[in-house]
């Protein structure tokens, strides 16, 4: 790391949180201020982690010049205007996934990045593992042949609290966004953007997704067979299928520190608690001069975004966020 990158956190929740300890892990990261909507959270969430400056609104923490980048960490349904706000004051971002509600939020928020040519970065985290370096390479080494299926799981069960945020609609609550996205973010990376898609959901009394099957059909024919719950508890387990073996992503998959491959285990332990290496991808772009990451870039986020509202146009399921920017 050339030199050192100041960050900024925008929100004082449970994910803050575990960005701010896996920044601890992250060479020439250094946390100099975090934004609340109170003092008294904003003040909690520093001592907490040693953070010199704590504002008490998001605006102050955006036009503060010794801040280099933001992590957004509030939830769903305002990562966009947080995002925006961040950008617009010339703050490079690493928006926490799902990146925003649908993919008409995304493309402004993409698009008020181009305009300011500030970064910009869905967090996807699992990218960045040592796991996931290493299956791309062996991927791209052909050791499976021609990867033709996947199988992806992401579901646990929480206890139904009406206001949480996984049980409000409000919040853009619901498996899809929160968990689901891991899976259909996989597939991906794997096969692209899908031709087709087949998705059924069970509805919960709160009106959000409490657990659904997707089938994505992509363009050489592969198939992702993808499930996610979030009142369900699943094996947390992938599978990729080629044509010349598999390879299984040890459970949990989306942290993982093991592969299966033709019946061997290759140990790929991490440093920190993961959300350290998506910190360094973030600063390494910044330093680069770069307004996104080659891992995981602009369009790649909005066709992952478009196949999430294709799913939830199946379902019938709107957010009333979606509601209220549509009068």
């Amino acid at each position: 790391m050339a030199e050192e990158i100041r960050w900024g956190i925008l929100g004082t929740g449970s994910i803050a949180k575990k960005f701010a300890q896996g920044l601890m892990s992250a060479e020439g990261a250094n946390l100099v201020a975090v934004g609340s909507r109170s003092q008294q959270t904003a003040a909690t969430f520093a001592d907490q982690f040693n953070v010199p400056t704590r504002y008490s609104s998001y605006r102050d923490l955006t036009q503060d010049p010794s801040v280099d980048l933001i992590y957004i960490a509030t939830p769903h349904p305002f990562h966009c205007v947080n995002t925006v706000l961040c950008l617009e004051n010339g703050k490079g971002v690493l928006c926490e996934k799902p990146f925003a509600i649908n993919r008409q939020e995304a493309e402004l928020m993409v698009r008020t990045a181009q305009e300011n040519d500030t970064f910009l970065m869905e967090g996807m985290w699992t990218r960045f593992l040592p796991a996931f370096v290493r299956l791309r390479q062996l991927l791209s080494e052909g050791v499976i042949g021609e990867v033709r299926m996947l199988t992806a799981d992401f579901g646990f069960r929480a206890g139904l609290t009406p206001e949480g945020r996984l049980f409000n609609l409000e919040l853009g609550g619901g498996a899809l966004l929160d968990v689901g996205v891991y899976t259909v973010s996989l597939a991906s990376m794997l096969f692209g953007k899908p031709e087709k898609i087949s998705s059924l959901a069970h509805i919960g009394k709160t009106g959000v997704d409490e657990q659904a099957g997707i089938v994505l059909l992509h363009s050489k024919g592969e198939l992702a067979v993808l499930s996610t719950a979030v009142r369900t508890t699943t094996p947390q387990e992938a599978v990729l299928m080629g044509t010349e073996g598999s390879i299984k992503i040890c459970s949990p998959w989306w942290v993982p520190s093991q592969l299966e491959l033709k019946g061997k285990t290759i140990d790929l332990p991490f440093n920190g608690n993961g959300f350290n290496y998506e910190a360094v991808e973030a600063m390494n772009c910044i330093q680069s001069g770069r307004t996104e990451s080659k891992i995981i870039p602009h369009q790649e986020t909005l066709s992952i975004m478009d196949t999430l509202d294709q799913i939830r146009h199946q379902w019938g399921l709107i957010y009333p966020t979606e509601k209220k920017s549509e009068r």
